[in-house]
């Protein structure tokens, strides 16, 4: 367990691996993923190390691939994904490798190419017919009109016929008219059936042009070679166009068959690369990892070795001397790979082991900043504290529950649902938070139940604990109501508490919204100094572990007497307040805000402020002394006995010995001078800042009311048919809006703003967040995408 409270213990380690023997055990801890590889080559260029070639050639392999795999999609063919992890390919497998994609690569270009010109030889021959076909028509009507308007105009005429896309007819048209000057006959004609380019589907018209001269001849085509239209040759008489339309048809026939069998085979080709290009990927990419991570390796002078410095955890030590045996087995070498441990004064990277329910939660911690090493984790305490926070501001039984399932969804289906991987980036948000969005429904509900508060309506479960009275009748719009009044001062209403959270008959009260402010104004000021108190106490443990006494002495014991003795008083007489006044003399009691006030003035002379106990005065003021005497120990004492230490370890130093740093007296004061000022304005700052707690807790309640009153109401007011229909809808439209606004949106902020009280005004007291991560070199996270080359 103690890895999970504080990071792994990391030491930096050298190992020496045979040069025949360096690529099977790169392999082997990439299948562990346990050590982080130092670049040992950082001035030399990336295209000058030992194995750039290999790198290209596993870049050129990938680059093949993702040519096969964007023909694959194309053809709609699933590519089959059976979770299989293969091995890493020997070196010398990967000359069979390229020979393989080199082949495969080949043969889809070559069947594409060839599948476009027959394409495009299947569109010239089917526009081909389609003008033979239209062409007797043409002649037809053009025959008798211009034998109606000129009789020599069809004898001595000339025409050319083609096709031209469908948007294209009416620019064509006016063109040829103007050019002309009208001296053409043009007649045309939509293809019905959409026409297959290689690229596309197009829609194209057949047209048909008549004229007379050369002149004409030569401007018709210069438009229609602007235009882009296609001219084919066209037969005169009937006999000739039967006769070529006969051919074109029976060659279509032979172009036809030719294509689906190209296709068919094309498809072989690509069905069968869709059955192993997975592993094919994962086989490159492997190995291209492997010989990326060969080149932050040094060369021996022999060339027989390669030495590698990596960052690794002292509890795995073990695993990754037995990947390296098995790794040096696997290749064949007798001699052994060697690793040894080194001592060190850099900084080792940060390790914290989590699981599928911790990583959630360390990402959040994550977030804000990478924790020094070994320095205490506040993770596992945000597993409690982040959904408890949150459910505090979100606290609904209902949208509690809902939430719940939602979230139970996700992880009872979280292995389907990881198979599917889905590209979707706020679901896979979503459903990496799985675990927390569960416990934030599963704590909202519990304060749901505290605050008695489900979609608004309060639940009467165990009866009311005060015997409403009617007290009188008011006028209200022109009508007298019955005004029900909880009057605690009148004699045997109040009958006891309610079992457990708020009396029901709050939801009714004329005063039930300041009762809830007191309420959770106190709540969030209480839960705001147990969470900072308790932030200042892990302080205590890394000053421990850090072998710090100073600190201790005088930074922890000042900061938490300090807080104690203000904020943590405050929560004594909040509670204090609730146990010594009843609902009789409640009306009596003295303001807990004045009081605190008055404290810091040492003014206890106010009459309408009454004192809470005897002897307040005498214990108020020593407890302001106490607070303000801590503040002179953080800002001067701690300063000077770092002096006089300095002073006293420098005689005793041997000469030139570069283990202690210099001794900047003015750099330490005000280094100490600001975090002192920001620790106690902190105090006070912070601890405001948990009324959002209350602030949230009170907004989302009073949208839900809202909510509920504006539009679920209106379906509840009719008990007909009619008004069965109408709730219907309106349940509808409350359900979308309660998913929408209350859930989504309101969960957002609530989110949001947990997360902010735990960065600034919980982890700022113990935790720095000034290291780096550790990151191994590990197959998985690079087949994810989660890691860089």
């Amino acid at each position: 367990m103690g890895e999970l409270f504080r990071s792994e213990e990391m030491t930096l380690a050298q190992l020496f691996l045979q040069s025949e023997a360096a690529y099977c055990c790169v392999s082997e801890l990439g299948e562990i993923g346990m050590v982080q590889f130092r670049d040992l080559n950082p001035d030399v260029n990336v295209f000058q190390r030992k194995f750039v070639n290999e790198v290209r050639r596993c870049e050129e392999m990938d680059r093949k691939l993702r040519f096969v795999e964007k023909e694959i999609k194309k053809a709609n063919i699933p590519i089959l994904d059976t979770g299989e992890n293969p091995e890493v390919p020997f070196p010398r497998d990967m000359i069979d490798l390229e020979a393989t994609f080199e082949k495969l690569e080949n043969e889809l270009k070559e069947i594409n190419t060839n599948q476009e010109a027959l394409k495009k030889n299947f569109l010239e021959l089917t526009e081909l017919k389609h003008i033979l076909r239209r062409t007797q028509q043409f002649f037809d009507e053009v025959s008798l009109t211009a034998h109606r308007l000129n009789p020599c105009f069809f004898t001595f005429g000339q025409f050319v016929a083609g096709v031209i896309g469908r948007e294209r007819i009416p620019n064509f048209e006016r063109m040829l008219w103007r050019v002309c000057r009208g001296n053409v006959f043009l007649r045309q004609a939509d293809i019905e059936d959409p026409l297959e380019d290689p690229t596309t589907v197009i829609h194209k018209s057949v047209f048909i042009i008549f004229f007379q001269g050369d002149q004409l001849k030569n401007r018709v085509k210069k438009i229609c070679e602007g235009f882009r239209a296609t001219l084919y040759p066209c037969p005169e008489t009937p006999q000739e166009r039967k006769e070529m339309l006969a051919g074109v048809n029976a060659r279509i026939d032979d172009l036809q068959m030719v294509l689906n069998q190209t296709e068919d085979h094309r498809q072989r080709v690509l069905q069968a690369a869709a059955k192993t290009i997975r592993v094919w990927f994962i086989k490159v990419r492997k190995m291209k990892a492997i010989y990326h991570t060969l080149n932050l390796c040094n060369i021996d002078v022999t060339q027989k070795c390669l030495i590698a410095e990596v960052w690794c955890p002292i509890s795995d030590l073990d695993s990754i001397q037995f990947a390296l045996r098995r790794g040096t087995e696997k290749s064949g070498s007798t001699v052994p790979s060697i690793l040894n441990r080194m001592q060190t004064k850099q900084t080792p990277p940060t390790y914290n082991k989590t699981n599928k329910f911790t990583s959630g939660f360390q990402n959040i911690v994550d977030a804000y900043g990478i924790g020094s090493y070994r320095e205490i984790n506040p993770a596992p305490y945000t597993i409690i504290t982040f959904p408890f926070l949150f459910a505090v501001m979100f606290g609904d039984l209902g949208h509690g529950t809902l939430m719940t399932c939602a979230a139970l969804y996700l992880v009872l289906r979280e292995s389907r649902l990881m198979a599917q991987k889905n590209d979707n980036e706020i679901f896979n948000m979503m459903f990496g938070g799985r675990y927390i969005i569960l416990l934030m429904g599963v704590f909202s509900m519990y304060t749901g139940i505290i605050y008695n508060d489900c979609f608004s309506k309060s639940l009467n479960v165990f009866g009311s604990g005060w015997s409403v009275r009617p007290m009188f009748n008011s006028k209200v719009g022109g009508n007298w109501t019955t005004v029900l009044q909880l009057d605690p001062a009148v004699d045997g209403v109040f009958s006891g508490p309610y079992p457990i959270g708020i009396d029901p008959i709050w939801s009714i009260s004329v005063n039930k919204l300041s009762f809830l402010n007191s309420f959770k104004m106190k709540m969030s000021v209480i839960l705001g100094v147990i969470h900072m108190l308790f932030g200042v106490t892990l302080s205590l443990f890394n000053h421990l572990y850090f072998n710090k006494p100073l600190n201790i002495y005088l930074g922890f014991i000042p900061e938490i007497i300090f807080m104690a003795s203000l904020f943590g008083y405050l929560v004594i007489l909040i509670f204090y307040k609730w146990v010594s006044y009843s609902a009789r003399t409640s009306r009596d009691a003295p303001s807990l805000l004045i009081a605190f006030i008055n404290m810091f003035l040492f003014n206890y002379n106010d009459p309408n402020n009454k004192p809470f106990y005897r002897g307040q005065m005498a214990i108020q003021s020593l407890l302001v002394v106490i607070a303000l005497a801590c503040v002179p120990c953080m800002l001067i004492v701690k300063t000077l006995v770092m002096r006089r230490q300095y002073l006293w370890r420098k005689p005793v130093l041997p000469y030139g010995l570069g283990d202690v740093h210099e001794f900047n007296f003015a750099d330490v004061a005000v280094h100490q001078a600001i975090h002192t000022i920001e620790y106690c304005l902190g105090c006070i700052s912070n601890t405001a800042s948990y009324l959002r707690l209350w602030a949230l807790s009170l907004a989302h309640a009073q949208l839900s009311e809202v909510l509920w009153s504006m539009v679920m109401r209106i379906g509840l007011y009719s008990r007909s048919l009619g008004g069965f229909i109408l709730l219907a809808i309106v349940f509808y439209f409350f359900a979308v809006l309660t998913v929408v606004i209350l859930l989504i949106m309101e969960g957002l902020s609530a989110f949001l703003h947990a997360l902010r009280l735990h960065w600034v005004e919980f982890q700022n007291k113990f935790y720095s967040g000034n290291g780096f991560k550790f990151l191994p070199f590990t197959f998985e996270s690079i087949l994810d995408g989660r890691a860089e080359d």
